[in-house]
């Protein structure tokens, strides 16, 4: 299997380096630095040189507001069997410009971060495959996440934004919230420190990976209720009331049960 990958980002080129291995593997950026260190993959300077190449699969990397204009961009270099797929966060708009295509496509979202990943036991962690997918193309990433230990996952396009926004949105909203709370002061405490360990690493990531997992469609209804929830706490503690504070700690108790 002939297989490019558009965009040599962390995750582009985390790819490329996992699939070299076994499959004929080109890869393509702007940035032609981004390139320089890949070995045993065929590295084009032009996009047009994909032509010749002849994918079989055709991995799109680039971040999510790039996705559509970067398939079209490469869209009369491929074959009518390549199979063409996505990895974004945010499938937004993706459903409809794959229906319209004329490809047959396979979109993905392995949800994690190679600077911060175990690359080498990757058993912790998960990746999603849209059930809407072409069949062989699902097939072929299913493989490979399996044999990286990964936990898989099927959504509709649908299933996997309103999952994202729950899932990764809310808490990102929240760690974002407590740091923008936070003054150049060391504080004491275990659990002071255990959430600004969870900010470091969160603000360490890259802003456009934040601003396309923030921009989910969903993202807003979530704010919401964490903004409801915030009321709710705050008029407890301003009425000092501790039945009522007793109810919402069993309430999360529950919530958060096993």
């Amino acid at each position: 299997m002939r297989i490019f990958i558009l965009g040599a980002g962390k995750m582009g080129a985390w790819l490329t380096e996992e699939l070299c291995h076994d499959y004929e593997v080109a890869v393509y950026d702007e940035d032609i630095r981004k390139l320089k260190y890949f070995f045993n993959v065929t590295r084009f300077r032009e996009i047009g040189e994909l032509k010749d190449f002849n994918p079989d699969l055709l991995i799109n990397c680039v971040t999510l507001n790039n996705t559509i204009a970067a398939f079209e961009s490469v869209r009369d270099f491929i074959g009518g069997n390549c199979i063409i797929s996505d990895i974004t966060s945010v499938k937004t708009g993706l459903s409809e410009y794959y229906s319209n295509s004329g490809f047959r496509f396979v979109s993905t979202h392995p949800m994690f971060g190679p600077t911060f990943a175990n690359i080498r036991d990757l058993s912790s962690e998960n990746a999603v495959v849209i059930k809407e997918s072409d069949e062989e193309g699902k097939e072929f990433f299913k493989d490979f996440f399996i044999r990286l230990r990964l936990n898989i996952f099927e959504y509709s396009f649908d299933e996997h934004d309103r999952t994202m926004a729950y899932s990764l949105a809310t808490p990102f909203v929240s760690t974002l919230v407590f740091s923008g709370c936070m003054k150049r002061e060391v504080a004491p405490g275990t659990t002071f420190k255990r959430h600004m360990n969870i900010a470091k690493n969160l603000m360490a990531e890259d802003d456009y990976l934040l601003s396309e997992i923030l921009f989910n469609p969903y993202t807003v209804e979530q704010i919401q209720n964490i903004s409801s929830q915030l009321s709710y706490i705050s008029h407890i503690i301003k009425d000092r009331d501790f039945e009522e504070m007793r109810k919402f700690l069993n309430k999360v108790r529950e919530n958060i049960e096993d």
